[in-house]
């Protein structure tokens, strides 16, 4: 059995994720790390964050630090954290010939760089800005799609305790919309029309590339988001709407058991999914 850690045990996608590793037959929970809830029981802290956990894992004690995992013989490590704490762990694991399976959102083109880096050895690295297999499959299609349009946006709607925006899923995806409409050469996005604006920002955020993105954060949302493309006479929405965490389980399940055949530093997961 491949021996799984998680760091950011005491948020909700971690806590989510200690449940779906302990629920495997084939993966074992062996440590979690978070400095909020060190030195407790991890079966009340992901209860705090709404999940239940149950048997041994429950009573795993929560690390503060990445050195505390240095006993535990951990293979593969999980983060769900913030862009600085992710940095840190990250780091820890490739120093320490660990795998790492990430979906923290915030790192730049800078850290994936360094994470190549870190990541060249024996140590393998999986980052995902959605885990949600739904997600992937939208990003593509947005991706097959904008070449044929004339113009488009993105409007994505989170969670009111999400602490970034936009977020990694639409800039991914403004990415691979601007990627796919310069491999077509389908010319650059009109610029925008808009001569005044009562509210400011009221058009949203606009990518280096012309894609505009709209971020909500209201409570009641999880994770969704529109793709709007737009030419003379029609329109093409591309939604995708995650309505419960469970939906980025098994993604997770999936990098963790497919980083270790995947060498150095993989990005997103179209390449497990083989699209």
């Amino acid at each position: 059995m491949t021996r799984v850690a998680v760091f950011g045990a005491a948020g909700r996608m971690g806590a989510a994720a200690c449940a779906a590793v302990a629920a495997t037959d084939d993966l074992e929970l062996v440590a979690a790390v978070d400095p909020a809830a060190a030195g407790q029981h991890l079966g009340d802290v992901v209860a705090g964050a709404g999940t239940r956990l149950v048997g041994r894992p429950s009573l795993i004690e929560v690390a503060a630090h990445p050195e505390d995992l240095s006993a535990a013989g951990v293979e593969v490590a999980v983060d769900f954290t913030v862009a600085r704490a992710a940095r840190e762990n990250l780091a820890w694991c490739a120093g320490h010939g660990v795998h790492a399976v990430s979906g923290t959102t915030g790192l730049g083109e800078e850290d994936c760089a360094e994470l190549a880096r870190l990541f060249s050895g024996e140590a393998h690295c999986v980052l995902v800005p959605n885990f949600s297999i739904g997600a992937v499959l939208m990003m593509r299609c947005a991706e097959v799609c904008a070449p044929y349009f004339d113009s488009v946006e993105v409007i994505e709607l989170h969670h009111d305790r999400k602490r970034d925006a936009p977020s990694g899923t639409s800039l991914e995806t403004a990415r691979r919309i601007e990627s796919a409409r310069a491999q077509r050469s389908a010319g650059a996005l009109p610029a925008d029309p808009t001569e005044r604006t009562s509210l400011e920002h009221a058009r949203g955020g606009v990518t280096a590339g012309g894609v505009r993105i709209h971020s909500v954060r209201l409570p009641g949302l999880v994770a969704h988001q529109e793709v709007l493309f737009g030419s003379l006479g029609e329109t093409l929405t591309i939604r995708h709407d995650s309505t419960d965490r469970a939906s980025f389980m098994p993604g997770v399940l999936l990098a963790v058991r497919r980083v270790g055949s995947l060498p150095g530093l993989t990005t997103g997961l179209e390449a497990l999914l083989g699209l």
